[in-house]
C-alpha cells in the first residue's frame, strides 16, 4: 500500500470513501471491506432493483419538485402535517442549509459528535460551544447535565443515537429539555434511530424541535441519497423557499415511498443488527488491547487501551483491504479511538481475525471461531440441466490433475438417481460421479440432503444418507431449517479435509418462488463464502437473456456473489459470440469466463432424468450387426444410469420407449428402477405398455427388471405402510412367481458376486424397501453368502435388486452376446467397449480446460 493511500484511509473526514481509496491503491473497489461506513448489513431490500427497473420509464419526465407522494407517506408514518416535512438529497443537504437560515449566532454541541455539525455551523458564521461527554460514562449524554450550558437563543445539536459513539438519548428527556428552554432551537439527528429496536422519534413533539432522518443508511442505499427532516412549520417554509427544485430524483422518491411501507424489512433489520452487534461486541471484548463502548446503533466505538495511534492500526488493516474510521478528528476523542460498522457475520469475523493477528490477543478466545476452511467455488445454472454437474466433475478432474485436493458438494439434490456408499449410506449419483472425477470414494457429506420424488407433490427425504420420512411440500418447508443445518454441518466437515470444495447448485437461483427457502443455491454460496459461476445452455437458446434475466431477479447480496458466466454446449465458432459477451458484461458487470463446446457421447453419467427424458441415452442405430434393447420410460424412473454402459456398446441399439406403439420387437426389454412402483405399474397398464410387454415375453423376448422393475415382474406388490403409494396392493405383470411387500426399513448395501447362470462377476448396490419372496433360485450369488434376483426356467425373464449390474464388462458382454445368438448373430469376442470413466473424465477435463479462463478460476479460488 502506498503512503498516499494510507493517509487517505486514516485522515479522511468521513468514512465510506471506498472509491477514492480504491483508485489510490490501484485495486477494484469491490475487494475493499468497508467498516468505515455504517450501512445496514442486511443489504438493500429485495424489491429495490425491480422497483428501479420499473421506474426507469419515468426518467423521461422531471421528478415531482416537492416529492408529494413521499411527503404524504412520511407525514402519515410520523403523524405530522405534510407541511412540516421537507425531503432532500440526503440529510446532509438539509444540514448544510439550516444554519444559514435559522438566524442563530451560537450553537451548543455535545461531543464527540458527527464532525459536519461544527463544520456547517462555522461556515454559517456561528460560534460553536462544545460540551464534552465523559468516556468513563460511555459518552452517554445526560440532558440534565447539558441544561446549565443552555443560555437561550442558541442551536443545540444532539445525535440520537450519537455518531461515533452509538449512545442513545432518552427521548422523554430531550422533549423535557426543549420545553424547559423554549428560546433555544434543538436539532435532533435521528439518522440511525431506525436501527434501534423500540426507538422513538421526538419529531414534532415541541415547537422548537427539528429532526433529521436518513433513509440511505437503514435501507443500504447510500449511493441513491435520500433523507428528510420534520420541522416547525415556519422553518419548513423557509427551507422550501431556499432549496432548489428537483433535488430528489424520480428513482429516490419511488424508493422512499416503497421503503417506508416495508415494515417487514425494518423488523428484520433491527433484529439482525441487534444480534450481530451483540455477538460482535462480545468477541471484540475478548481482545485485551481494546476498549469497546456500548452502542444502540449499527456501529461501535473502540479505543486502543495503551493509547497508541489507531491510524497505525488502520494502515495495517488497509494492507489487508479492510477500512476502519479513525476518530482523531472528532472533538473529545484522541488518536487512540476508532469506529467500526457492524457488518455481516462473515465480514465481522474477518475483521476479528485481522485484529487478533495484529493486536495479539489471547488466541483461544478469539481465534476459536475462525477456522481454516477449503477454498470454495460454486456452479449454478440458469435452469435445470444446464450442465452444472458435468462442469463440476470437469473442474474436479482439472484440479486433481493440478495437484489440488478437491471434493464436490451439493447441499440438496432432488433426484431419483442415487447410490449406496461403502458404509451403506445413500447419496445422489451426480456427486458420486464428481467424486470419481476427483478420485475419491463417495461420501454422503458431499450430498447431505437427497430428495427422491415419489409423487407430484412429495418426496422421500434422505439426510446424511438415511431416510427420515416422506414429506409433502409444506411438511418439507417446515423441516427445511433442520435440512439446512445438516447441509452446513456436512459442508464444514468436508471443507476441513480438502483444499478446494466445488459446490453445485440446483435448478436456478432466479426461481423467485423458491428463493425464500433456498438452502442449495445462493443461500449455500453465502454460507460457504463461495464465488458463483452461472452456467447457461446455449443449445436451448436464449442463454444471454437468461444470464441478464437471472441477474435482474437476484438480490444485491446474491448478485455480489456472481463472479462470471459460462456458456455451455455451444456448436460453432466461439469468437462469433463476442458481441453478445460484450453486451452481457455491459449490462451486468460480469464477464463470460468460457464457452464450452457441445460434447456428444460424453461417456459420463448424466445428472438426472432430465437428460434421460430428453432422449440423450438413445443411441443411433448401428450400421452393422446389432441387437435392439428397449428401455421403458417410467414416470418415476430411478437410477436410469444403470443402462449407460449398454449405450456405449457398438452393437447395441438402445431405445427409450414411452408408448406401446413405439415398442416394436426388440431383442430385450429393460424395466428400470422406480421410486413409486405401484403408480408406475398402473401407468404402464393405462398406456398399454404392460400388455405389450406381456405379449412380447410370451413371444420369447428377454425381459429384464432392475430393482423396482424387478418387483413389477412378479404377481403382486403390496405397500401396507403407504411408503410409496396409498393404493395398497397392485397386481404385477405376472412374469415371475414372486410377491413383494414394501417394508419400513430401506435396504442399503454394496454387493459383489457372480451371475449364477453365466459365472460372470457382477457388482453394484441395493437401495429398496421391497422384500420379494419366490421359490426360484437366486440369479446372483454374493460373496457374503446371500443371493438376489430370480429368473424363469427359460432364463429369458429375470431380474434383481442390484443397481450397476451392467457395469461389469464380462457380464454385460455375455448378456449382449446371448441376445446376438438368439438373433442368429455370432458373439463378439473380448470387450469392445470397456466401461471405464477415467478416459472420459480426462477428455472432459481437457476440453473444459481449453474452453474456460482457468487463470481467472484460480484467482477466484485464491490459488
Amino acid at each position: 500500500m502506498n503512503q498516499r493511500a494510507s493517509l487517505q484511509a486514516t485522515n479522511t473526514g468521513h468514512g465510506g470513501n471506498v472509491h477514492g481509496l480504491a483508485r489510490e491503491m490501484g485495486i477494484d473497489v469491490t475487494t475493499l471491506l468497508d467498516f468505515s461506513a455504517n450501512i445496514n448489513p442486511l443489504g438493500p431490500p429485495e424489491w429495490l432493483r425491480p422497483l428501479i427497473s420499473r421506474e426507469v420509464a419515468n426518467l423521461v419526465h422531471y421528478p415531482d419538485p416537492y416529492a408529494g407522494a413521499l411527503v404524504s407517506v412520511i407525514a402519515e408514518r410520523y403523524q405530522v402535517p405534510e407541511e412540516a416535512v421537507v425531503v432532500a438529497n440526503g440529510t446532509t443537504e438539509l444540514l448544510y442549509q439550516l444554519p444559514r437560515l435559522l438566524g442563530r449566532t451560537q450553537a451548543l454541541i455535545p461531543c464527540p459528535s458527527y464532525i459536519d455539525y461544527a463544520k456547517v455551523i462555522e461556515l454559517a458564521g456561528m460560534t460553536v460551544r462544545s460540551f464534552l461527554l465523559s468516556a468513563e460514562q460511555g459518552f452517554v449524554l445526560d440532558p440534565q447535565e447539558l441544561a446549565p450550558r443552555i443560555t437561550g437563543g442558541e442551536l443545540v445539536v444532539i445525535g440520537s443515537p450519537n455518531n461515533p459513539t452509538g449512545a442513545l438519548v432518552d427521548p422523554e428527556q430531550i422533549i423535557r429539555l426543549a420545553k424547559e428552554h423554549p428560546s433555544a432551537l434543538f436539532l435532533i439527528d435521528e439518522a440511525f434511530l431506525e436501527f434501534v429496536e423500540g426507538g422513538r422519534s421526538v419529531a414534532f413533539t415541541a415547537d422548537n424541535i427539528i429532526t433529521l432522518h436518513s433513509l440511505t443508511k437503514f435501507y443500504a442505499i447510500p449511493g441513491l441519497r435520500l433523507g428528510f427532516g420534520i420541522f416547525p412549520l415556519p422553518v419548513a417554509r423557509l427551507l422550501r423557499e431556499h432549496l432548489p427544485p428537483w433535488t430528489v430524483n424520480t428513482l429516490a422518491q419511488a424508493v422512499g415511498v416503497r421503503a417506508l411501507a416495508d415494515q417487514e424489512y425494518g423488523d428484520q433489520s433491527r433484529v439482525l443488527c441487534s444480534r450481530l452487534r451483540t455477538e460482535f461486541m462480545r468477541e471484540l471484548q475478548q481482545i485485551p488491547a481494546l476498549q469497546v463502548f456500548d452502542s444502540a446503533a449499527n456501529y461501535l466505538l473502540l479505543r486502543l487501551k495503551d493509547g497508541s495511534d489507531a491510524r497505525t492500526l488502520a494502515g495495517q488493516l488497509l494492507e489487508r483491504k479492510i477500512m476502519i474510521r479513525t476518530c482523531a478528528n472528532y472533538v473529545g476523542l484522541d488518536a487512540s479511538y476508532f469506529r467500526i460498522a457492524v457488518r455481516t457475520e462473515k465480514e465481522n469475523r474477518l475483521l476479528l481475525a485481522a485484529l487478533a493477528d495484529i493486536l495479539q490477543p489471547q488466541p483461544q478466545k478469539v481465534a476459536k471461531s475462525i477456522r481454516r476452511m477449503a477454498r470454495p467455488l460454486m456452479f449454478q445454472g440458469t435452469s435445470s440441466n444446464a450442465g452444472k454437474s458435468v462442469l463440476t466433475a470437469a473442474l474436479c478432474r482439472i484440479l486433481l490433475q493440478d495437484g489440488v485436493r478437491v471434493a464436490p458438494f451439493k447441499a440438496q439434490n432432488m433426484s431419483l438417481n442415487s447410490f449406496v456408499t461403502h458404509d451403506g449410506l445413500e447419496m445422489g449419483r451426480a456427486q458420486v460421479v464428481q467424486a470419481q472425477a476427483a478420485r475419491l470414494d463417495p461420501d454422503v457429506r458431499m450430498n447431505p440432503v437427497l430428495l427422491k420424488p415419489n409423487s407430484d407433490t412429495g418426496s422421500q427425504v434422505i439426510v446424511h444418507g438415511r431416510p427420515v420420512g416422506n414429506m409433502d411440500v409444506m411438511t418439507y418447508l417446515r423441516y427445511k431449517e433442520t435440512a439446512m443445518q445438516a447441509a452446513h454441518a456436512s459442508y464444514d466437515s468436508l471443507a476441513a479435509d480438502y483444499d478446494v470444495i466445488l459446490l453445485e447448485g440446483a435448478g436456478s437461483p432466479g426461481e423467485v418462488n423458491l428463493k425464500r427457502h433456498d438452502i442449495v443455491n445462493m443461500g449455500m454460496a453465502r454460507y460457504a463464502q463461495a464465488p458463483v459461476l452461472l452456467v447457461g445452455d446455449i443449445d436451448r437458446g436464449g442463454v444471454y437473456a437468461s444470464f441478464v434475466g437471472t441477474m435482474e431477479v437476484l438480490n444485491e447480496w446474491e448478485r455480489a456473489l456472481v463472479a462470471g458466466f459460462v456458456v455451455n454446449r455451444f456448436r460453432g465458432q466461439a469468437s462469433l459470440l463476442q458481441a453478445a459477451h460484450d453486451y452481457v458484461s455491459a449490462h451486468t458487470g460480469r464477464e463470460v469466463l468460457g464457452v464450452v463446446p457441445y460434447l456428444k457421447n460424453l461417456g459420463i453419467p448424466e445428472e438426472d432424468s432430465v437428460s434421460f427424458k430428453a432422449g440423450l441415452f438413445q443411441t443411433d442405430r448401428p450400421a452393422g450387426d446389432h441387437v435392439e434393447i428397449a428401455l421403458i420410460s417410467l414416470p418415476h424412473i430411478s437410477n436410469f444410469t444403470d443402462i449407460e454402459p449398454l449405450a456405449a456398446e457398438p452393437d447395441v441399439y438402445l431405445r427409450v420407449v414411452e408408448r406401446a406403439d413405439d415398442l416394436g420387437r426388440p431383442q430385450a426389454i429393460i424395466l428400470p428402477g422406480s421410486k413409486n412402483v405401484i403408480h408406475d405399474l398402473a401407468a404402464l397398464r393405462s398406456c398399454g405398455l404392460a400388455a405389450a410387454i406381456q405379449q412380447l415375453a410370451a413371444a420369447g423376448c428377454e425381459i429384464v427388471g432392475v430393482c423396482g422393475g424387478y418387483q413389477m415382474l412378479g404377481t403382486s406388490i403390496e405397500d401396507p405402510l403407504a411408503i410409496e403409494s396409498n393404493q395398497g396392493t397392485i397386481a404385477g405383470l405376472g412374469l415371475l412367481p414372486m410377491t413383494t411387500v414394501l417394508a419400513a426399513d430401506k435396504k442399503l448395501t454394496r454387493q459383489s458376486g457372480v451371475h449364477t447362470e453365466s459365472g460372470q462377476p457382477v457388482y453394484g448396490y441395493e437401495i429398496h424397501h421391497g422384500r420379494s419372496q419366490t421359490d426360484l433360485a437366486p440369479t446372483l450369488a454374493f460373496t457374503d453368502g446371500t443371493g438376489c434376483g430370480a429368473a424363469d426356467a427359460s432364463g429369458r425373464i429375470w431380474g434383481s435388486y442390484l443397481h450397476g449390474i451392467f457395469d461389469s464388462d464380462p457380464f454385460r458382454r455375455w448378456f449382449i452376446n446371448r441376445l446376438r445368438q438368439r438373433k442368429g448373430l455370432s458373439p463378439l469376442s473380448g470387450i469392445p467397449a470397456p466401461y471405464d470413466l477415467e478416459p472420459a473424465f480426462d477428455r472432459l477435463a481437457a476440453t473444459v480446460r481449453a474452453s474456460v479462463d482457468m487463470k481467472r478460476i484460480y484467482q477466484l479460488l485464491g490459488l
